[in-house]
């Protein structure tokens, strides 16, 4: 346990109703914070959460040369970017939170050379690094590592080239279309991420001059311009914290309307909780998730958007300890995405894992005790689990679920759990 690291004390079991508002994605928010580099000015993001990554990328930013004023109340948040930001990522920064990494392809188109400390973030896997550098070199980047540090040059500036990803990586694809919207000539990228933070990225790219097409296909097309202007852009809504507040209300046999969410980004975890027998129905700005049974369990296996997504993994495996009947969840993006089995299993879940497998089955009620937050979305699984178990549970290192999650203990309240942070 991390130290003076918040905990939640969760008094379960608990039923959830009522109303949640969704604010803008983490994963998204971070991307568009550090594309603002491409363009000196005032740069604004709409529908801002209120996270501790928020913040650890704002500082980064402010050691670049940086000016950011957030408006936490109305979620707006001001970046003012100098002529010639610094090119130095420091690990003091870097290791708390991967997306430090996405600010490699905006620094290197811009200022022709960036040095970025390895990143460190979620204990969820490898997330190498190769995808990210074969591209750029692909753009006429050299690499190099040294002491700890990514460093990348192009002073005479980067190039259009065509390249493939051999997997579909968000981060990879991101730091790719932030590196070619000012290399000379058209860059074509095939195989690259669909999620739809990618197509936000995207439609913030053009706000500021950018050419870009195939947004939200497997190929984007990207024709190079002299500079990019300063622009205002609004976040779209968090898809993950959208699918746990949904599982919440299967698990729990609640009611929550979740105000803010898009059921178009999350068609396949709804059909998995429509199988599961919930009842989900759209509202003028949400939708609705109403459980009167206990759930049926159901496989899963995660994939690249628009499959299941690997986020939402914990949350189906905490829905199956307890639904009626035995389940696969099948985990093919990151290979060290079970290490929370084991904190689920001190709750009395019964789950064995064989490889990327974890074969479960249902038991109508889990039973309390302490346990440990490996990472942001092993966290709010956890929770999801204490609010369906006997009695009191700890979960600890709780500063990982608040990296994700803004005001996640207080929404709970709100919607009829017992939870306090110790």
């Amino acid at each position: 346990m991390a130290e003076n690291s918040p905990a939640l004390r969760i008094q379960g079991p608990a039923r959830l109703s009522g109303e949640v508002t969704v604010m803008g994605a983490k994963n998204s928010a971070l991307k568009l914070m550090a594309a603002s580099l491409l363009a000196p000015g005032k740069n604004t993001l709409y529908n801002v959460p209120q996270i501790a990554d928020v913040d650890i990328m704002s500082d980064l930013l402010t050691r670049m040369g940086c000016t950011i004023t957030f408006d936490r109340e109305n979620h707006i948040l001001v970046i003012d970017v100098p002529q010639t930001p610094g090119h130095k990522a420091e690990y003091e920064l870097v290791r708390k939170m991967r997306a430090s990494i996405n600010v490699l392809g905006p620094l290197l188109t811009r200022v022709g050379i960036a040095e970025i400390s390895l990143p460190g973030g979620d204990a969820i896997g490898s997330r190498g690094l190769d995808f990210h550098i074969a591209g750029l070199e692909a753009l006429g980047a050299t690499i190099t590592f040294e002491h700890g540090y990514i460093i990348a040059h192009a002073p005479d500036g980067l190039v259009g080239a065509t390249f493939e990803l051999t997997f579909p990586s968000v981060g990879a694809t991101e730091n790719l279309m932030t590196a070619a919207v000012m290399a000379k000539g058209t860059t074509t990228l095939h195989n690259v991420a669909r999620e739809p933070d990618i197509i936000d990225l995207g439609e913030y790219l053009i706000a500021m001059g950018a050419k870009i097409e195939g947004l939200g296909t497997s190929t984007i097309v990207i024709e190079g311009v002299a500079q990019l202007h300063a622009a205002s852009h609004s976040t779209l809504p968090d898809r993950i914290v959208t699918g746990t507040w949904a599982f919440a209300a299967v698990m729990t046999q609640g009611d929550i309307t979740i105000k803010g969410g898009r059921a178009d980004h999350l068609e396949i975890p709804l059909d998995k909780l429509v199988a599961a027998g919930a009842v989900v129905t759209s509202t003028p700005d949400g939708f609705r998730v109403k459980m009167d049974q206990r759930p049926i369990a159901f496989d899963v296996a995660t994939l690249p958007y628009p499959g299941f997504p690997t986020d939402l993994q914990p949350m189906a495996i905490s829905l199956n300890a307890i639904a009626q009947g035995s389940a696969i969840v099948t985990e093919n993006v990151f290979e060290a995405r079970f290490m929370f089995v084991n904190e689920l299993r001190r709750l009395g879940a019964n789950i064995t894992v064989d490889g990327h497998h974890a074969a479960i089955s249902g038991i109508p009620l889990l039973s309390g005790a302490p346990v440990l937050a490996t990472d942001i979305r092993a966290g709010a699984g956890l929770v999801l689990a204490a609010l369906v178990a006997d009695g009191t549970t700890i979960v600890e290192d709780a500063f990982h679920i608040e990296r994700g999650y803004p005001n996640f203990a207080a929404d709970l309240r709100a919607l009829g759990a017992d939870v306090t942070t110790i």
